[in-house]
């Protein structure tokens, strides 16, 4: 599985540039919109789908990420139906790297011996799990690197040089560098402060460093992408959803195409990222 996910950076590499990585809310409005929506991101430009998992109590995450997993709850979405939703995908596309993000307590339930079977039935390639501290990583982590599910950590600002090589210690696919304290969604970072992290990063380890937490327009990605290996955009297309539906929260016509309008300009900023790192 970590192939799929490998397989993509050595070609970004190649083409100079950075990924762009697409966050989601499975289930958001509704399933059938959001496999539309699933389907219509590695069109619009995305490199790599962060898949949310909606949960009931999702501590990190800011405003509009926490709305669109009230949305996918009462719709009915589950954690199954959130592996249902990378299965129907993966019928039409077996090459996009697609990453669960989460929280633990529905992969507990589930059983996580279950839940990493399930998962790379349904060509799930890594993990994001924010509540699962490298001190647990007996849990998932190091089930899910046996099975050969990537598990993507994340590293802050505060993670010191101390603790960066511990969070470092058993991640795989990629780093996700959250730019700054706080819940998603917040304002952009200082692109030279982020610069300086990735570099840090970099001195303790050989994985890609995808940069998110912020990124909102074509010009944040070509600027956070100068320096970092990919853009991660979340909150933003979140937003799309929310803007494109009617006012009792259900999908219009428009919704899908929302946010594959909004990818493709953020794919050209990423696109064009490096040619403004090398002027």
């Amino acid at each position: 599985m970590t192939a799929r996910m490998d397989k993509r950076f050595a070609t970004l590499k190649a083409e100079g540039r950075p990924a762009l990585v697409t966050y989601f809310m499975g289930g958001d409005p509704d399933y059938d919109t959001s496999l539309g929506i699933m389907k219509a991101l590695p069109e619009a430009g995305s490199d790599i789908i962060e898949l949310g998992m909606p949960f009931s109590d999702p501590m990190a995450d800011g405003p509009a990420i926490q709305m669109a997993g009230q949305r996918a709850l009462k719709a009915g979405q589950t954690l199954k139906k959130t592996l249902q939703l990378a299965a129907d995908f993966r019928k039409t596309d077996n090459d996009t790297p697609i990453v669960l993000m989460g929280y633990y307590n529905p992969i507990y339930v589930h059983g996580v011996e279950q839940f990493l079977d399930d998962a790379l039935e349904a060509g799930i390639d890594g993990l994001i799990v924010v509540d699962l501290p490298p001190e647990m990583d007996d849990e998932l982590c190091i089930p899910a690197l046996r099975k050969g599910i990537n598990f993507i950590r994340l590293a802050t600002p505060t993670t010191d040089e101390k603790r960066l090589p511990v969070v470092l210690k058993n991640t795989s696919g990629f780093v996700y560098y959250v730019s700054m304290n706080g819940i998603t969604g917040s304002a952009l970072p200082d692109p030279t402060l982020v610069a300086g992290a990735v570099k840090r990063i970099k001195n303790h380890t050989d994985l890609p460093v995808c940069v998110g937490f912020g990124v909102k327009t074509a010009d944040h990605a070509k600027v956070i992408g100068a320096s970092a290996d990919g853009v991660v955009v979340g909150t933003a297309i979140v937003n799309q959803v929310a803007l494109s539906l009617t006012k009792d929260g259900k999908a219009t016509a428009d919704t899908v195409q929302a946010v594959a309008t909004l990818v493709r300009g953020l794919s050209s900023g990423t696109r064009s990222a490096r040619l403004v790192a090398a002027e």
